[in-house]
């Protein structure tokens, strides 16, 4: 695993008709690339977009002691946004421009506790099934090891954004 690489452009939330106006696959590469910013909550919670493919994506982060819970270890919270964000960005990779999706339902098993000291862990997001409207994806978090953190699988709505 490599260490996240630093934004080139500051995070942001590109309009609507931007997001759709090309293949996700074509914008979630440029959003690798720098040539596109990549979204606010990624900076915040200290994780990036490293590779992407048709229906594949993967994302790295390193747990920080901010994400701590009250029981000392990262928070649930963090580990599902990484593996929506991841098995979402799955299915992003495989709309055609003037397509949008939506998560509609998502769920993860943590299986072993996050700390700080956890250092960098890959979370990789795959697309089992798209059909015209859903799409269905599964999402695995592993340390450096290659441990397994966490897994998941989610549902989403892909519509016409025109």
């Amino acid at each position: 695993m490599s260490t996240p690489a630093p934004a080139v452009s500051s995070p942001a939330v590109l309009p609507p008709d931007q997001l759709t106006a090309r293949p996700g696959l074509d914008l979630l590469k440029d959003m690798i690339a720098g040539k596109v910013p990549g979204p606010p909550i990624a900076q915040t919670l200290n994780f990036t977009l490293v590779e992407v493919e048709n229906g594949q994506v993967v994302f790295e982060g390193e747990p920080q002691f901010a994400f701590y819970n009250p029981l000392g270890t990262v928070h649930g919270g963090w580990t599902a946004t990484l593996l929506d964000s991841a098995m979402a960005c799955a299915v992003h990779s495989t709309l055609a421009a003037g397509q949008g999706y939506t998560t509609l339902e998502f769920k993860l098993n943590c299986v072993r506790p996050i700390t700080k000291d956890t250092g960098l862990v890959r979370c990789e997001g795959k697309v089992i099934n798209v059909g015209r409207t859903i799409a269905t994806s599964e999402g695995r978090l592993i340390d450096s090891k290659g441990r397994l953190l966490a897994h998941g699988t989610e549902t989403c709505l892909i519509f016409s954004a025109k």
